[in-house]
């Protein structure tokens, strides 16, 4: 089975230098921020963006995708953050759609006291009412939480609960290994990841599964706190990530997220995990 690790890229200098840098690092897979993943405010996409990204990536990659910006909370009880929320979610979608995208990542959410089964609704209702709005057949695949308080999607029951509210084959998820270690689930040794994937399947259905963020974690098993370490250097370690590459979640396209401060050292870090797998 051949591994397909990919890396989040910069889009400094344009949309389309994102996929020039995974060239350059011979990555089968990327991930980018399509906008400021911090404001509001974004420009539109403009005809040379498409056609440059579009350019850059034909039939280049095995898969492409977009992560949501940070602050919208698609579980928000605050109508104006909602509303919001959901209309950056829309933008998303459009986008997605005109660069030719494969998936969508977005965070669950919190849902800020008003209750877990208020949130799963308000995350279900919003990218429900996305997806019938945007004419578009990329995946929106909702990102596992770390456990942090009153998140919404840091349980599998929970995930799988607002998909089945969805009712859209679009609707999937991304299942990052530094959070579900964060929020609980032992994924440090092959029995232990076998059996948070049984756990998985029963609660959402593997075949849900599209996309893996490939991260160690600087905290301890069910901290809670959303904290990516390099691979083989953080709690889940060298025998933790070698258990995930090893598991059915290797068949997926995987994104690292690691913290590099130059987006050229995701190739060590490619090189590390690929040399967890020839151990013995």
């Amino acid at each position: 089975m051949e591994l397909k690790i990919g890396a989040h890229m910069p889009i400094t200098g344009g949309l389309y230098m994102s996929a020039e840098r995974a060239k350059e690092l011979g990555l089968p897979a990327f991930q980018i921020f399509t906008r400021n993943p911090r404001g509001w405010r974004y420009p539109a996409l403009s005809a040379d963006d498409v056609k440059n990204f579009k350019d850059a990536t034909n039939g280049a990659f095995y898969a492409i995708n977009s992560h949501m910006p940070y602050l919208p909370n698609l579980a928000s009880p605050k109508e104006e953050t909602y509303r919001l929320s959901v209309e950056s979610l829309k933008e998303e979608l459009r986008r997605a759609s005109a660069l030719g995208l494969n998936f969508i990542v977005a965070h669950v959410g919190s849902h800020l006291g008003a209750g877990i089964d208020e949130g799963k609704r308000r995350v279900a209702a919003a990218v429900s009412d996305a997806l019938a709005s945007v004419d578009c057949s990329c995946f929106v695949l909702l990102e596992n939480m770390a456990g942090q308080k009153n998140s919404v999607g840091s349980r599998f029951e929970d995930i799988g609960d607002i998909i089945e509210m969805i009712k859209d084959d679009r609707a999937g998820v991304c299942f990052d290994t530094c959070h579900a270690y964060a929020a609980g689930y032992d994924i440090s040794t092959e029995n232990g990841i076998a059996e948070v994937l049984g756990k998985l399947d029963n609660a959402i259905g593997f075949k849900r599964v599209k996309l893996v963020h490939l991260n160690d974690s600087k905290a301890r098993l069910g901290s809670g706190l959303d904290r990516h370490e390099r691979i083989g250097k953080g709690f889940l370690g060298r025998s933790g990530i070698r258990a995930v590459l090893k598991s059915k979640l290797a068949e997926l396209p995987m994104i690292l997220e690691t913290p590099v401060n130059d987006y050229r050292e995701y190739a060590d870090e490619v090189k590390a995990a690929l040399s967890l797998v020839l151990e013995k």
